[in-house]
């Protein structure tokens, strides 16, 4: 395929080519104003107006929009890199709780474009209120990539931990293959055990054990939440401590494990499959998951964040 310009769509204009390109000309590089053009060339100022837009139907007009704060997106996040130890920093300018996914998705595509991946490699999705927004609508093209759950919560009424309609809905967007994974949170002690002798069980274990990079959402500290997953013994005194979770492994501030009763049975991706992941990409935005995201990195549950500008402000403020 040819990465030449296509040539100007002049069949179809109902103007001379000459004219629309005068018109275009004075328009944008000589900032004429309409009247003046239309004087100009003879013409009325209505004809100016579809003269100009008819340049930009037919590609001799090519419009581009800077971002004003590119420059300062990249230096914070090289200096948060460096501050945090991570492999790599991908920050948006501006993020909106709306339009989180959409606004994510270039850092995320940068993200997972450093994964070099191929078809048949496994990238694993975890659960949360910020994966579900990128799953949505922030997602690149992944023909042929297995997206894998990396914790239980099949039946749990909030969507943001379904992981199974979380990992289907980023597959249905990015052209990936959807691995599913048919257990609860905090499953019983049968039920645990039964699992552990599932063939299908088993291979997403596999998965786990052999994928590439990973989309992980940082829960924010414990106390500050409005809800946790099915199962969660939110009164247990353990999780006022918590500063945030990584594929439901809680967290003290320091990064180390919190635990709590049926911890030990919990359908979850280990903290030591995580530190194995090349690319284990927290995704995180907000003052909020800032002590999150340090006890994150603090625990080696992540390696590399993708985040906004202001969230990383906000971090280099409680790293100084």
């Amino acid at each position: 395929m040819s990465d030449e310009m296509p040539a100007p769509d002049s069949a179809r204009s109902r103007f001379p080519l000459d004219t629309v390109y005068q018109a275009a000309r004075m328009y944008y590089l000589e900032d004429a104003t309409q009247v003046e053009i239309a004087a100009r060339l003879g013409v009325s100022r209505p004809t100016v107006s579809r003269l100009v837009a008819e340049a930009r139907r037919a590609g001799l007009v090519r419009i581009e929009v800077v971002d004003p704060f590119q420059d300062e997106t990249v230096a914070l996040a090289e200096r948060l890199q460096v501050v945090l130890g991570l492999h790599a920093v991908h920050l948006a300018a501006v993020t909106h709780t709306t339009t989180l996914g959409a606004d994510l998705a270039v850092p995320l595509a940068a993200a997972l474009d450093d994964m070099a991946l191929v078809p048949g490699d496994a990238v694993l999705m975890s659960s949360g209120r910020t994966v579900y927004d990128v799953a949505r609508g922030g997602m690149p093209q992944l023909p042929g990539v297995q997206l894998v759950p990396t914790v239980g919560g099949q039946a749990d009424p909030m969507p943001w931990f379904q992981t199974n309609e979380i990992t289907r809905t980023a597959a249905e967007h990015s052209g990936a293959i959807p691995a599913f994974l048919f257990a609860q949170a905090l499953p019983s002690e049968a039920m645990r055990a039964s699992l552990d002798e599932d063939p299908a069980f088993q291979h997403v274990i596999g998965l786990w054990g052999r994928a590439k990079g990973a989309v992980l959402g940082i829960g924010a500290p414990t106390p500050t939440r409005d809800a946790l997953a099915r199962g969660i013994p939110v009164e247990d005194r353990a999780f006022d401590l918590a500063a945030g979770d990584v594929c439901l492994n809680f967290y003290a501030p320091d990064g180390s494990p919190i635990e709590f009763p049926g911890s030990d049975r919990m359908v979850r991706t280990s903290r030591e499959v995580l530190a194995a992941v090349p690319h284990a990409v927290g995704v995180a935005v907000g003052e909020a998951k800032v002590p999150s995201i340090i006890g994150a990195v603090r625990g080696g549950l992540v390696n590399e964040l993708v985040s906004d500008a202001a969230t990383a402000r906000a971090l280099l403020d409680a790293l100084a």
